[in-house]
């Protein structure tokens, strides 16, 4: 019973594999025909597909150029955006002293588009006034009509000086006036207007517009912002992490605001965030807080939340920037490249089946099999990631395939060496694989944990256009090491146990006399020249690595048999 159980578990293993596998397949196809957001083959980059081209135009606020300095850190800002909006292998880069080019992958939807474009400083004011959108009122005749223009003979400026940037008194007449006559639906230039000063805006859908108070905070205090769920209530939120200088100031505005709220002044109990002339939140403060780390809540999905939370953590750009232009553009190496990696790619496959084939006989069908499943996985990993993570696999990112096929088999050829030394040993080869497998995978474990290291740390500070070497790299050396496990190994165990590989075919690559064998069972020896039954080695090969092999007991027993009248004949010891 003993002996059947290792093919028992060989079993077993094999079958979680293939359950692995089907539910990979699930997977992706739930998002083929469930959601519509798969596909089946993995998703192409900028260089190989091609995609959408906008162009932005720099604006500072007093007019002049924008420094190299300021340039290069909105380039920065906008690029974290594109990623966190799930758009992998995106390109960009500035041009020309003014303008900052960005390139997608593929069609941009209408979220990536304004996530790029709603680019102007981040803004925390207080709230003053808040209204519905309606920019017309409905007259005695029944009939809509517009809210006047406001008259320049109403008061601009406050009757009393404002103490703070909630004081009512910044709502003027004319800004009064101003506010009711806002359409929401107009489009509005309000990137530029002055901090200290009051502005109108609207949310993002149209469904307040507020007169907001002059800028106490901008987006360059917030350190952090993540979307999350409340434990108690299970409510999406968007937790902030304000930095010192941040934090003190957010106490002080907290302590004014929730007095307001106590003195039932809404809607001056509210601040705003404001981005590109937008209202992106205007929570109400709950309570008072010191420690720099609010939360906004409301009516959040996940989607919404997490993108609230991206704009906020991205949003404090040093310019303002207008849309020059938005084109399709075609792919920067094309398909002609990725034809050529795909060659590339079974030529190395065919030379590393073809050396496995030469060194390991039929062993080298089991590299191939092991490598053929490997390739399985990664296929459709590369497919969910894209759906799930919006990868998209570039040249560079084929090349990591490539490199992959090579270390793979490096990792069987260990294991087979341990194998085969184990049966130079004289043991058998169903406890070779045992015994193979135990010491094999401490090497294969240590070299693979290198690899892996060495691909995050190339992925963390390698230029965009590496990340995908360094991801599909470290992505196949998990599934390397996966496979060695789960699939390897176990049909090992199977193949020990059958006539043609546990008798130590000649073809098998298994054989124990073409290994040059000297010890066989317990303090057995045999001739390394004549065999263990008498015959001649099958080569000199054999017999010198079986001599190159042999410890000093072991020679000087086999000089003595050698010298012995009985020469040729086993021996007991």
């Amino acid at each position: 019973m003993a002996s059947s159980s290792p093919t028992r578990h060989a079993w077993r293993v094999l079958l979680g594999l293939l359950i692995v596998i089907v539910a990979l397949f699930g997977i992706n196809a739930l998002g083929v025909y469930g959601f519509k957001k798969s596909s089946w083959a993995p998703e192409l980059a900028l260089d190989l597909q091609g995609g959408t081209q906008i162009i932005l135009s720099a604006e500072s606020p007093n007019g002049a150029a924008p420094t190299e300095d300021q340039l290069n850190q909105a380039a920065s800002i906008i690029r974290q955006r594109v990623d966190a909006s799930g758009v992998a292998e995106s390109d960009v880069t500035t041009e020309g002293g003014r303008n900052i080019v960005v390139q997608i992958p593929g069609a941009a939807d209408a979220e990536t588009r304004a996530r790029i474009q709603a680019s102007a400083k981040l803004e925390l004011r207080p709230v003053i006034l808040a209204t519905d959108p309606a920019s017309s009122f409905v007259g005695e005749d029944g009939k809509k009509t517009p809210y006047p223009t406001p008259a320049d003979t109403l008061a601009a400026t406050p009757t009393a000086s404002p103490t703070d940037a909630s004081d009512p008194n910044w709502a003027t007449e004319q800004r009064q006036a101003e506010l009711r006559a806002y359409d929401c639906s107009a489009k509005h230039d309000e990137p530029n207007s002055p901090e200290d000063e009051p502005i109108i805006a609207c949310d993002e859908n149209g469904m307040a517009k507020y007169l907001l108070g002059p800028v106490e905070l901008d987006g360059t205090v917030i350190d952090d912002a993540t979307a999350g769920r409340e434990q108690q209530s299970g409510r999406w939120t968007v937790n902030l992490d304000f930095d010192a200088k941040g934090t003190e100031i957010f106490g002080k505005v907290s302590q004014r605001l929730n007095a307001n709220r106590l003195a039932q002044l809404s809607p001056r109990d509210q601040f705003a965030f404001v981005l590109d002339g937008k209202v992106l939140s205007a929570p109400v403060m709950q309570a008072v807080i010191l420690n720099g780390k609010p939360s906004i809540s409301g009516d959040f999905t996940q989607e919404s939340a997490k993108a609230l939370a991206d704009q906020l953590r991205y949003g404090a750009l040093p310019l303002s920037f207008t849309v020059q232009s938005s084109d399709t553009i075609s792919a920067t190496l094309g398909s002609q490249q990725l034809e050529i990696g795909l060659i590339t790619g079974l030529i190395g496959l065919g030379l590393v089946a073809i050396y496995s084939l030469i060194s390991y006989r039929a062993l080298g069908w089991v590299i191939m099999a092991s490598i053929g499943v490997m390739g399985v996985l990664t296929y459709i990993i590369i497919a969910i990631l894209a759906w799930r993570m919006g990868f998209r696999l570039s040249l560079a990112g084929v090349a990591g395939l490539i490199v992959s096929i090579g270390f793979t088999a490096d990792s069987f050829i260990v294991y087979f060496e341990r194998i085969r030394d184990e049966l130079r040993d004289g043991k058998s080869i169903v406890a070779s694989v045992e015994d193979g497998w135990g010491r094999a995978k401490r090497t294969i474990y240590i070299s693979k944990s290198i690899n892996i290291l060495a691909a995050v740390v190339l992925y963390i500070l390698a230029d965009a256009t590496v990340k995908g070497f360094a991801f599909t790299l470290g992505l196949t050396t998990l599934i390397d090491v996966f496979i060695f496990v789960i699939f390897t190994h176990p049909v090992m165990q199977l193949l020990a146990r059958t006539r043609f590989f546990g008798g130590g075919h000649k073809l098998s690559g298994l054989d124990p006399d073409a290994l040059g064998a000297v010890y066989r069972g317990r303090a057995q020896f045999r001739d390394v020249r004549t065999g263990s039954t008498g015959r001649a080695a099958r080569n000199k090969g054999a017999r010198g690595e079986a001599e190159k092999r042999q410890t000093i007991a072991e020679r000087k027993r086999a000089e003595a048999l050698a010298a012995s009248p009985d020469a040729g004949k086993d021996s007991d010891a």
